[in-house]
C-alpha cells in the first residue's frame, strides 16, 4: 500500500526549489466510477497556493534590533532607515514576482484538458472548475501538471492487479505534521464535500455515514473540514 505521507515527503524537496503546492479550501468534488471502468471526476471551488520555501532558513531572531534606534549615533540611524527602505523595495519586488508566478500557474493549468475555468483571484487563491471523464485503463492523479510544477495530488485512483481500484484523497483531510511547509496552515481552511458514486462492488470504505443505495448505484460522501483527520479511502471491485 502506498503511504501518501512518505510520497509527499519524497516530493517535497524538489518542490521547495521549483514551485508551489496547491491545497484545497472551499470546494465540491465528485467522482463516478462504473463497474465497466468508466469514470468521471469534478472539482469546483477554490485552492490555495502554498510556497514550500517560505519560512525555510529564517532565523528566530530575524528582524529584531539589538538596541533601540534612538540610542544609536545619527549616522547609524540614517543607515538603518536606508536599509529598511531597501528591504521594503526588495519585499515589494518579491511580492510582484510571486503574483506573476501565480498568474503563470493559472495560465499553465488552463491549457490542460479538463479545466473549464482557472482564475487567479489574488491572495494566493485560485478559483477552479475542473471536469474530466474517460475509462480507467491506467492510474489517475489530480492535480498533476509539470508546467505549473504542481505534483502533490488531491486525489489518486489506483488500479490493482485483482480487478480492484483504490481511491484515496489525501488532501481532503487535515492530516497533522505535513511534510510540506505551510500545508498545515492551509488545511485549516478546508471546507468541502467529496462524493463517490458507483455501481461496482464496494470492498471497503471509511466514511462514517457509510454507503447509501440509490437505485442500481451507491454513493459515499465525505465532509472535509479542519477537524477531518482521516483522508477519504474506498476500494471497489470492477467487472472483469
Amino acid at each position: 500500500m502506498m503511504h501518501w505521507t512518505r510520497f509527499a515527503l519524497a516530493l517535497a524537496a524538489p518542490l521547495m526549489l521549483l514551485g508551489c503546492v496547491l491545497s484545497p479550501t472551499k470546494f465540491v468534488s465528485t467522482l463516478r466510477i462504473d463497474a465497466d471502468r468508466g469514470f468521471a471526476f469534478t472539482y469546483v471551488g477554490e485552492v490555495l497556493a502554498v510556497d514550500p520555501s517560505e519560512g525555510i532558513g529564517k532565523s528566530d531572531t530575524e528582524g529584531t534590533e539589538e538596541t533601540p534606534p534612538e540610542t544609536k549615533p545619527e549616522a547609524e540611524v540614517d543607515g538603518a532607515a536606508f536599509e529598511a527602505i531597501a528591504f521594503q523595495a526588495e519585499d515589494n519586488t518579491a511580492k510582484a514576482e510571486a503574483e506573476a508566478k501565480l498568474r503563470a500557474i493559472a495560465e499553465a493549468l488552463s491549457k490542460e484538458a479538463g479545466y473549464r475555468k482557472v482564475e487567479y483571484i489574488g491572495n494566493k487563491t485560485f478559483r477552479i472548475d475542473y471536469a474530466i471523464e474517460g475509462r480507467l485503463t491506467h492510474n489517475f492523479l489530480y492535480p498533476f501538471n509539470t508546467d505549473a510544477q504542481v505534483i502533490v495530488p488531491f486525489i489518486a485512483i489506483e488500479l490493482r492487479a485483482n480487478d480492484t481500484v483504490r481511491v484515496t484523497a489525501p488532501a481532503f483531510a487535515n492530516q497533522t505534521q505535513s511534510p510540506i511547509p505551510g500545508a498545515d496552515s492551509s488545511a485549516s481552511k478546508l471546507d468541502g464535500t467529496f462524493t463517490l458514486s458507483t455501481n461496482a462492488e464496494i470492498v471497503s470504505q471509511n466514511s462514517e455515514d457509510g454507503a447509501k443505495t440509490e437505485g442500481a448505484r451507491k454513493t459515499i460522501s465525505w465532509r472535509a473540514t479542519p477537524l477531518s483527520k482521516t483522508a477519504p479511502l474506498a476500494v471497489l471491485k470492477l467487472a472483469k
